[in-house]
């Protein structure tokens, strides 16, 4: 629009110089030759003008439906990439709530797993001890009574019953140990004497009793404790708490190469155990303090893999973190 105003200017300057020009006639002479060229010349001069006009404004309004059209494509291209934004947002959103429920998912599954591989575990061991109580029942310890004989079996010499050289039945001297007859009565074999059976602590008693201890910090007696939950309830889940227990004993005491070996233990035997989470995050700041920088990196990164969102793995986090190591190798 400025364009076409700044060429309309020279244009009717010309044209008002042209029409000065046509009316300054002389009154009684004629009409010079240089004035009708020149009248000529104006005149076409009027005519160029008039066609550029025209095509000025043909010209502008094709630019102003140009300019508009683009305006338009601009305003919808706008909307089509807010569409577009507001879409891959929600995409984001869903494929973080499906990670994270994914997430959750994987880990219960891990869960599940380890405690099934548990129970798998400890049905094995109770199959084998049933196996070795029936193979002990179907072959008892042979008995010998006094007096008799194994069937195919040969009296020792001088013992009741047994054939002497000279072909006299041998008998005990009167009087002699072992004699069947000592003044007057028989002699009755000794009973054999039971083996001691000790007997089992209760359980939960024990247990409570022992976690009391291990909070009051009274390591020994809490130590010898989890040791008889461990020694009397060997599969029982609480036995897996009580290892727990001890390895954190061990940690506290700076013993942090029995701790790797406690928590190993129970965290291979007792995989589903509610301490699981806190015993592989505790072996993995034992396996640093042993100066095992790969071994306890290795470990935490396994503990936010199983178990992504426990507090033990926010800690894990954190540690790798001051540590400056990814999170996730490379």
């Amino acid at each position: 629009m400025q364009i076409a105003r700044t060429l309309r200017k020279p244009f009717a300057m010309a044209a008002l110089l042209a029409a000065l020009l046509a009316f300054a006639a002389k009154p009684a002479h004629a009409v010079s030759k240089e004035i009708v060229q020149l009248q000529t010349q104006v005149q076409q001069l009027l005519d160029m003008v008039q066609r550029l006009q025209s095509t000025l404004d043909s010209h502008f309004g094709v630019m102003q439906n140009l300019a508009q059209q683009t305006a338009d494509q601009a305003v919808q291209m706008n909307s089509s990439l807010a569409a577009m934004q507001k879409k891959l947002d929600a995409q984001l959103e869903t494929m973080s709530n499906n990670q994270s429920t994914a997430s959750g998912q994987i880990q219960s599954l891990n869960d599940s797993l380890d405690e099934l591989r548990t129970r798998i575990d400890k049905l094995q061991k109770s199959v084998q001890d049933m196996q070795t109580q029936l193979q002990n029942i179907q072959t008892p310890p042979a008995t010998t009574v006094p007096g008799e004989t194994t069937p195919g079996a040969t009296n020792p010499v001088g013992a009741p019953g047994a054939q002497q050289p000279d072909g006299q039945q041998g008998a005990y001297p009167p009087g002699a140990a072992g004699s069947p007859a000592l003044n007057g009565q028989n002699a009755q074999p000794a009973p054999p004497t039971p083996p001691a059976v000790s007997q089992a602590p209760p359980l939960k008693e024990t247990y409570q009793a022992a976690v009391g201890d291990y909070n009051a910090a009274r390591y020994k007696m809490a130590s010898s404790e989890f040791q008889q939950i461990i020694q009397y309830y060997p599969y029982d889940d609480l036995s897996g708490s009580a290892q727990f227990y001890l390895g954190e004993i061990d940690y506290e005491q700076h013993q942090y190469s029995r701790a790797v070996e406690t928590f190993n233990t129970m965290l291979e035997n007792f995989p589903g155990n509610a301490h699981a989470p806190t015993a592989q995050l505790y072996k993995g700041l034992a396996l640093l303090e042993m100066k095992r920088r790969t071994d306890g990196i290795t470990e935490l990164r396994l503990l936010i893999q199983r178990y992504p969102r426990t507090p033990e793995a926010s800690r894990a986090r954190q540690k790798l973190d001051g540590m400056g190591v990814r999170i996730t190798p490379r």
